[in-house]
């Protein structure tokens, strides 16, 4: 796969010639059990010594899962859904939480306890909405239940959208969902990469939130993998500074 790495590389120089502070982090939806790409997803980890954040579905969660959180530190669970089921009204897009619905505070409430259950204090308290769509209703109700963090997709409109609750979203997804469901076009999402980065120096978006890139290791077919250890690498070659979410979490408490 040849990749022109080179409009990453200079927007990301000139984040270091300013002197900005770039805060990276990563997210991986959709977790359920200890499988063959779980086990690769977790040597990219270790081989970038990058955490990856596993969203986890909770009504499927088995235990073969916890016991792989607990033999990779660089692992972190968090709440995915509780069941990833589409709940949306009829014509409207996927989502399990996209709308005011009965019953759907009790499944985050079960949501959480569940996966505190089944991770104990390994689990970070945060709550990944399925197919990135989170009702504004469902923010303090999350923050009520215990919930730290909240995260979905593209730059948050605001830091705290409940008191207590932090958002913090991803921004770069490599896959090709709308088609071919492999890996995007590089070019494509470099230039998408490169415009949110200048967004965020020009101050036009908060330049704060670390940076999320999203991926999806049930799904992934060889390019998204060479793709995704590619580009992390440039991100921290480039002077990107690997974040967890719950030091995120610390600085705005």
């Amino acid at each position: 796969m040849s990749i022109d790495w080179s409009p990453l590389r200079a927007e990301l120089a000139l984040w270091r010639a300013e002197q900005m502070v770039l805060p990276l982090w990563w997210r991986d939806d959709d977790a359920i059990a200890a499988t063959s790409e779980l086990d690769r997803l977790a040597q990219l980890s270790d081989d970038l010594s990058l955490p990856v954040h596993l969203a986890v579905i909770p009504a499927h969660a088995e235990t073969s899962l916890a016991t792989m959180v607990t033999a990779h530190p660089n692992l972190i669970p968090m709440v995915h859904g509780w069941a990833h089921e589409n709940r949306a009204p009829s014509g409207s897009k996927k989502a399990e939480f996209g709308h005011p619905r009965v019953g759907a505070n009790d499944e985050l409430q079960r949501a959480l306890s569940t996966l505190r259950g089944l991770f104990g204090s390994s689990l970070m308290p945060a709550f990944v909405a399925p197919w990135n769509r989170l009702h504004p209703s469902f923010m303090q109700n999350l923050s009520d239940l215990g919930y730290a963090a909240v995260s979905t997709f593209l730059p948050r409109p605001s830091a705290h959208p409940a008191p207590g609750l932090l958002a913090v979203n991803t921004h770069i997804d490599p896959i090709d969902w709308r088609g071919t469901r492999g890996l995007l076009d590089p070019d494509r999402i470099i230039a998408d990469a490169v415009a949110q980065l200048q967004a965020r120096r020009r101050g036009d978006v908060d330049r704060t939130e670390p940076l999320g890139y999203l991926t999806h290791h049930l799904v992934h077919t060889p390019d998204v993998w060479t793709f995704s250890r590619a580009f992390l690498s440039e991100m921290l070659n480039g002077g990107a500074t690997r974040t967890l979410l719950t030091e995120a979490i610390k600085e705005t408490t």
